[in-house]
């Protein structure tokens, strides 16, 4: 993208924000690049200039104005923009993306100031690799695509949807380290099945109903084909895909191309490490020996099943106990072999059990050690529910993970007080600390932040021709490895998300470990592979 960037001088340097040090240029720069009298006389450090917008962005009254402060600095300074991130990732991380990122969506529309990522739209049929070779960049590693269908709890965005892939790549370079050269955000604009949208005279997507059928499939046929011709080493993030979508279209690449899907894979491997710390709690409960309840049967649900039960028969168990293990309930009830309802996805997780008619009834029959709601559908779990769950577990996992904060099936403070503290929580969205008993808790957000940006990094430096199950197994072992005793006896089954650079680092390092081994890797294989991988890291210095 800036292979002539020595070249680049003046107001074109300093509208360039990869290139763009603002008041940091020195004398001698704003003598040799043309810069005097363009900026004000006085040269600032970064340390100073990130002061000064540390200050700005928590004097900003909402965190939707957060949100556009954050972004407008991204489009000027990205290198203070990726430092100022980094130095507050918990302050940050909430703004940039969930659950922030939602509102910011819902509105995208009408915040919309500049250009960023490639709007792909139906039209576009059979011209997709004139259209991505005008993206500037050719060094494109990292590929993040939705189409705006199910955009976090929110639904149908269209394309607005946008703020979704923009988000996540900022966490690969934030998180770990991927160079922001490396990244393209995609939209995949094939109308919405949002009245309001459709409606708005601002929308910046196509006003239609959504493709649907062979359409839409040569759509995503062509996308991945262009994508392969453009940019032959890109690994390819789906994001943000409708159930009816993301199953299928993960299901037809996942063993022809080098991609995920995180909703399901990345989402699966947060909760599976997740349930790994939780059983290390005093009084816990092993998951592979008692029941998980999911409730939702959708794409993060029936990721954590999949992933879930994989962990149960690497460590010796048939499938079918394994399964067995694994319960579900959606907005119908339970899943049971006797339902006619159920998508291909969902019947593996169809057991022989009489149908029953709510989630507290569902409780009391499977006796769960861990409740897991993917459901979308907030205050789900209710006191009733959270009191069953402490009456069969003394330390009962409750894990809200529905997104945004908005969508939680309840909040932490609801999980500890209903279980008399003894609740082990996760939320997908941040929760504070709570306090009671003579004591102070800090619920863990189990958020796919500290998975996909170390599983994309690992897949780059390795050059795995495709992202495996076995992959995502490892980060979530890594992940579970990185808590300490200390996180535990706060309430936490993760890592401080301050520690998340170092630990994105590590799973790089056993992702990349998986490809060399199983022989998917195309990279020459180096001799100290953390070290290597360090070495690659995108520091946001001058």
């Amino acid at each position: 993208m800036h292979g002539s960037a020595s070249m680049e001088t003046g107001v074109s340097l300093l509208h360039d924000p990869a290139l763009n040090k603002g008041t940091a240029f020195t004398e001698e720069e704003r003598d040799r690049l043309h810069l005097r009298g363009l900026l004000p006389p006085r040269v600032l450090t970064q340390e100073q200039q990130l002061d000064k917008t540390l200050a700005t962005f928590r004097g900003k009254p909402t965190d939707l104005e957060k949100y556009i402060y954050l972004i407008s600095l991204q489009d000027r300074n990205e290198r203070l923009f990726y430092r100022l991130v980094t130095a507050n990732l918990a302050e940050t991380m909430p703004i940039i993306y969930t659950p922030t990122v939602g509102h910011a969506c819902q509105r995208y529309a009408h915040l919309w100031r500049r250009a960023r990522g490639l709007f792909i739209s139906a039209p576009d049929r059979g011209r997709m690799v004139a259209v991505m070779r005008n993206w500037p960049s050719t060094a494109v590693r990292m590929i993040v695509v939705t189409d705006g269908e199910r955009i976090l709890g929110l639904g149908d965005l269209g394309a607005n949807g946008m703020g979704i892939p923009v988000g996540k790549l900022s966490l690969y370079t934030a998180c770990a380290g991927v160079h922001p050269d490396w990244c393209l955000p995609i939209t995949l604009d094939v109308g919405t099945d949002n009245a309001a949208l459709r409606e708005d005279p601002l929308y910046i997507g196509l006003p239609q109903p959504r493709l649907r059928g062979a359409g839409y499939d040569e759509l995503i046929d062509e996308l991945m084909a262009a994508a392969a011709s453009v940019f032959p080493r890109a690994i390819v993030q789906f994001e943000d895909f409708g159930n009816g979508n993301a199953f299928r279209i993960l299901a037809r690449f996942r063993d022809r191309a080098a991609c995920f899907n995180d909703d399901i894979q990345g989402t699966a491997a947060v909760a599976l490490a997740g349930l790994w710390s939780a059983a290390r709690m005093p009084s816990a409960h092993a998951f592979a020996t008692h029941n998980l309840l999911f409730v939702g049967a959708g794409e993060a649900g029936l990721g954590i099943g999949e992933l879930a039960v994989a962990a149960m028969m690497r460590d010796g168990m048939r499938e079918c106990d394994a399964r067995a293990r694994c319960w579900f309930v959606d907005d119908k009830g339970l899943l049971v072999e006797s339902r006619t309802d159920l998508q291909p996805h969902q019947r593996p997780f169809a057991h022989h059990h009489e149908p029953l008619p709510d989630l507290l009834s569902t409780v009391g029959a499977i006796r769960p050690a861990a409740i897991i709601g993917a459901s979308g559908q907030p205050r789900l779990f209710t006191r009733a529910i959270v009191g069953a769950m402490a009456a069969i577990n003394e330390r009962p996992v409750i894990f809200a993970l529905s997104n945004p904060t908005s969508k939680a099936e309840c909040t932490a403070a609801e999980a500890y007080e209903w279980s008399g503290g003894r609740a082990v929580f996760a939320s997908g969205s941040p929760f504070p600390a709570y306090s009671g008993d003579g004591r102070t808790l800090a619920p863990s957000q189990a958020n796919n932040a500290y998975i996909f940006p170390g599983v994309g990094l690992g897949a780059i430096v390795s050059g795995a021709r495709r992202i495996t199950g076995e992959m995502f197994m490892a980060a979530a072992r890594t992940l579970a490895d990185s808590a300490s005793d200390g996180d535990r006896a706060r309430g936490s089954v993760f890592p401080p998300l301050d520690r998340i650079r170092d630990l994105s680092l590590s799973i790089a390092a056993a992702v990349a470990r998986v490809a060399y081994d199983h022989g998917l890797a195309t990279e020459p294989e180096p001799s100290d592979l953390r070290a290597h991988i360090e070495r690659q890291m995108f520091m946001p210095r001058y």
